[in-house]
């Protein structure tokens, strides 16, 4: 038994026993008065793990056994069964993400994700903005599901910027320089990139530098690559601007300089940088990265040589990554790469010229550093933490970089987002200038191969406002564009309106929210467009040459069929039933009615009735849906307005912010009824922008979604505030 039982006077000289007996660091467990004078129960720190509770005892035959454990020793042994639970618990928080034995992997996809990334050798900083965006329905897969695994090969993929196609590079004429440590690979290089060029443009527009007068051979080295390559190569002094062969470089489209190799601890780094600079031509620097080199030492080498960059008024955002064939594992690097938002343009495996160099390809860079693990990968509490910076530094850069992928995700996925950010741009310039310069921007919207389709909005100011719903624009697939179109834009009347939207942006689809005048309808037939209209349930329609209101049509009607519908926020059903009926002229229509219904209680929430040509029959229903949809854009639209109006002081033009928020909430309201996993990632990312968890998904994003705006504002605020006034 590992507990010890203590007798004395009293508490002075029971602990006098005590500390004689098990040390310093000997833990009470139990203590009492007796008519002796003090009992206390005590055990050595150290035997607590190794401490194994008492047998239970057999059940007493009668109430009068006498086999019945001592309540202080059952009380003792319940309190060192919780200290073990609350060491091991303790234990496991130090250990934070730390990966766990093969035997003991977790089994939520999330857990398996995460394992795996640690494993391959990327940051847990990473990987927790990657994950963080984990669909729920992924999160919940079972084990032997491939589904979380495609994701994060996609996520991944998104994050890692590349060169487009290997023309942009080559068939820009300019000035290149590569830069990086010693022996990272820059003379190689700087032979493979010419025999590129050369293979492309030919010999004569192509010259090659080299500023290493240092290293022992650097010049033979490349004089001879030059040779082979049948360019001239010329030699540039460490401390000459490149001005200096200009005159030398006549007729040259294409000039690629091989540096010195510095530690990126060496002062002279930023020297040599500003050299590259100081002259009137412009430099584009690529920074090497060898994929065989330590993760501390990439991101310090990316860290220092790109505030050198700075220090000298360039940038530095694209690299090569060098060695791959060397490199035990590739995830160390491309983990550094997305963090810092630098573009891989190259990849290099071998020292052969020009075949040991291709694109970087992300599917290819991806499956590689998923695919190499590394068994004896040992966590330290912290050691994966990026080197050079504030923790908090990089907790910002952090959020900076989810809201950047974020953007850039919502840019390339929804049409018009692009033009939503140059209207929010707006919002930062004098008041005078905004008006003009939305003029300009809206001239070219929207992109008149890529709209669909127009979803009306009332003819009236909404409820409480002083301004009127903007119409949204539809793509080609039926989604809401980013930017809507101001209704006072528009010519006035509904066939001048029509025709005009039709003329100048090909919409082919109207979505209307009542029935128009006789002209506007007798246009849309002979034009044979395709086009929906609420109606009022007032509206009379013939019905076997019977006149009738929409609602007698449908007063005994049995819905049968239903569709999944997001309504205000929440997942609805709606169900629908149509006849054949006729308008006053004997135009074939169909009408419509729709009930939205909560599927959990079957309540009833809203009535529809709507009118839709013969000719399109059932297949219209999709357009029914987005009409429904659209109905939600007004409310978020109000809620947005209300942030911009009290966030902006009245210095933002009405028109402009209008559009802000009219954009924000198409936006949320689409990525409100997507369905897809890529909508769930975006979802799931903005709304972990918030924090916190919100009852209707639609306003949550709408609020994430103006918060991320405001955030892109104030970080590029920031930006334009001169290094000495910071300093």
């Amino acid at each position: 038994m590992s507990v010890r039982r203590f007798v004395g006077a009293n508490s002075r000289d029971v602990m006098r026993q005590v500390r004689e007996t098990l040390g310093e660091d000997a833990l009470i467990v139990a203590n009492r008065r007796t008519e002796g004078g003090v009992e206390i129960l005590a055990m050595a720190d150290e035997a607590i793990d190794q401490f194994e509770p008492s047998p239970e005892p057999p059940p007493p035959e009668t109430a009068s056994a006498t086999a019945v454990q001592d309540p202080v020793q059952a009380m003792s042994e319940r309190l060192l069964h919780e200290m073990q639970e609350m060491r091991q618990l303790l234990a496991n928080n130090q250990l934070g993400t730390a990966p766990l034995p093969p035997q003991a992997v977790p089994a939520g996809a999330t857990a398996r994700l995460r394992q795996l990334l640690w494993n391959v050798g990327f940051s847990s900083e990473l990987s927790d903005e990657v994950l963080a965006g984990l669909p729920e329905p992924l999160a919940a897969s079972s084990s032997d599901s491939d589904a979380p695994l495609q994701w994060l090969r996609q996520q991944l993929m998104e994050r890692l910027s590349v060169l487009s196609d290997e023309p942009s590079f080559f068939d820009q004429t300019g000035i290149v320089a590569l830069v990086g440590p010693t022996g990272v690979g820059k003379t190689t290089t700087t032979a493979k990139l010419a025999a590129r060029f050369v293979m492309r443009h030919g010999t004569r527009p192509v010259a090659l530098v080299t500023t290493d007068s240092f290293r022992i051979g650097a010049h033979e080295q490349l004089r001879i690559y030059a040779r082979l390559l049948d360019t001239p190569m010329y030699a540039l002094d460490a401390e000459q601007p490149i001005d200096d062969l200009l005159g030398r470089l006549q007729g040259k489209q294409w000039v690629i300089i091989d540096t010195v190799g510095m530690s990126q601890r060496d002062q002279r780094v930023i020297e040599q940088i500003a050299h590259l600079q100081g002259g009137r031509s412009r430099v584009r620097l690529v920074l090497l990265l060898n994929a065989a080199s330590q993760p501390e030492t990439l991101e310090e080498v990316v860290l220092r040589y790109r505030q050198a960059a700075r220090a000298a008024g360039a940038e530095l955002d694209d690299c090569i990554i060098t060695k791959q064939d060397e490199a035990g594992r590739l995830a160390p690097v491309l983990d550094i790469v997305m963090r810092h938002g630098m573009r891989v343009l190259f990849g290099s495996n071998g020292q052969q010229v020009p075949e040991d160099m291709a694109i970087a390809a992300p599917d290819a860079l991806v499956n590689q550093a998923l695919s190499t693990v590394s068994p004896q990968r040992e966590r330290v509490q912290g050691a994966d933490a990026p080197m050079g910076m504030p923790r908090w530094s990089r907790d910002v850069l952090g959020q900076g970089r989810r809201l950047s992928s974020l953007l850039a995700r919502l840019r390339q996925r929804i049409t018009g987002f692009a033009a939503l950010e140059e209207t929010w741009n707006l919002a930062s310039l004098p008041r005078r200038v905004q008006e003009q310069r939305l003029d300009t921007l809206l001239a070219s919207y929207p992109p008149a191969d890529r709209t669909l389709g127009m979803a009306w909005a009332a003819r009236r100011n909404e409820r409480g406002c002083d301004w009127a719903m903007p119409d949204i624009g539809l793509d080609t697939q039926g989604a809401w564009l980013a930017l809507p179109w101001l209704q006072h834009r528009h010519a006035a009347g509904w066939q001048p309106r029509l025709a005009a939207i039709t003329k100048t942006s090909g919409v082919a689809v109207h979505l209307l929210p009542r029935l128009p005048e006789p002209d506007a309808l007798t246009w849309l037939v002979t034009e044979h467009l395709t086009w929906i209209s609420q109606a009022a349930p007032s509206h009379r329609v013939l019905f076997h040459h019977e006149r009738q209101t929409l609602r007698q049509l449908f007063n005994d009607s049995v819905l049968t069929h239903h569709v999944g519908v997001r309504f205000r926020g929440q997942s609805m059903q709606l169900w629908t039933a149509y006849a054949e009926v006729q308008d006053a002229s004997g135009l074939a229509l169909l009408g419509w009615y729709g009930e939205v219904r909560d599927p959990e209680s079957a309540k009833v929430v809203a009535r529809r009735y709507w009118l839709t040509p013969a000719r399109l029959g059932a297949e219209v229903l999709s357009l029914l849906l987005t009409q429904l949809q659209s109905e939600g854009l007004a409310g978020l639209t109000r809620r947005a307005w209300q942030q911009l109006k009290e966030a902006d002081s009245g210095e933002v033009n009405t028109d402009v912010r209008l559009l802000m928020a009219s954009g924000v909430a198409a936006v949320a309201g689409y990525l409100d009824n997507a369905d897809d996993e890529e909508a769930q990632t975006l979802r799931g990312e903005l709304l972990n922008l918030l924090g916190a968890n919100r009852r209707r998904r639609d306003t949550a994003m709408l609020d994430a979604l103006v918060y991320a705006f405001m955030a892109r504002d104030a970080i590029r605020q920031l930006g334009s505030v001169s290094r000495e006034g910071v300093a």
